[in-house]
């Protein structure tokens, strides 16, 4: 197994024809994992790193690639300890997941669009962030990403991804075969760490982009969180 360069392998999650019951399987277990191994702990931490510099009550918050939603529940449940008040919004392009987002019956917005052709119910967001989203697409996609990113939000943007390494793949595709459920899981986990980023080649997306102003942080387990103020 050769990770020291990027797969563009298509995960199955990328495909439109998913039955609903095998997509609900996956969100189900995606926040499993994303509780156990982490994943919203990072996400908490980088909601951390702008909250101060906005003054309450206008914080505004938002998801591309949201998914079920999972992750935004995350952060209500993290802002609730703090007594800080947020609006949440979550976008992705999967009627099927939207749907899912909001059988919660939560207050948050759920908004079912193509990132890139998103409509704001209000002003832009303060602060737009992207979990396990990233590594979905190609570097010059990802360029394209952040200069959207830079223009879409107020004040900042972050990123929680994947560290490209061999004890990642190894792990997860071990832990997937022994636990999941779901033959979405099982393929695409480990797939997702082979199309994971080194801390270089994120350093060159954001400077081919034009960003500057951003700080990276290796993460356990095994990702990056790369937060970005505007100057």
């Amino acid at each position: 197994m050769n990770l020291n360069t990027k797969s563009y392998e298509k995960e199955l999650l990328d495909n439109d024809d998913i039955p609903y019951s095998d997509l609900l399987i996956n969100l189900r277990e995606l926040n499993t994992v994303n509780t156990f191994l982490g994943g919203h702990n990072i996400t908490c931490k980088g909601v951390d790193h702008f909250i101060n510099s906005i003054p309450a009550p206008s914080l505004t918050i938002a998801e591309i690639g949201c998914g079920g939603g999972d992750n935004l529940f995350a952060i209500k449940k993290h802002l609730a300890k703090k007594q800080r008040k947020a609006k949440l919004t979550g976008v992705d392009i999967k009627r099927e997941c939207i749907a899912y987002a909001q059988e919660s019956g939560s207050d948050i917005e759920w908004i079912c669009s193509d990132y890139r052709t998103v409509k704001w119910s209000g002003e832009k967001p303060d602060v737009i962030f992207l979990s396990l989203f990233c590594h979905h697409f190609t570097d010059d996609e990802l360029v394209a990403q952040m200069q959207w990113l830079k223009v879409n939000s107020r004040v900042g943007f972050f990123i929680n991804d994947l560290h490209r390494h061999a004890l990642a793949y190894h792990s997860i595709k071990i832990m997937t075969k022994l636990f999941s459920r779901s033959y979405l899981v099982k393929n695409d986990a480990p797939l997702s760490v082979k199309r994971g980023f080194k801390k270089s080649e994120w350093v060159k997306i954001l400077s081919d982009a034009g960003i500057k102003n951003y700080r990276i942080k290796w993460q356990w387990a095994f990702r990056y969180l790369i937060c970005v103020n505007h100057e």
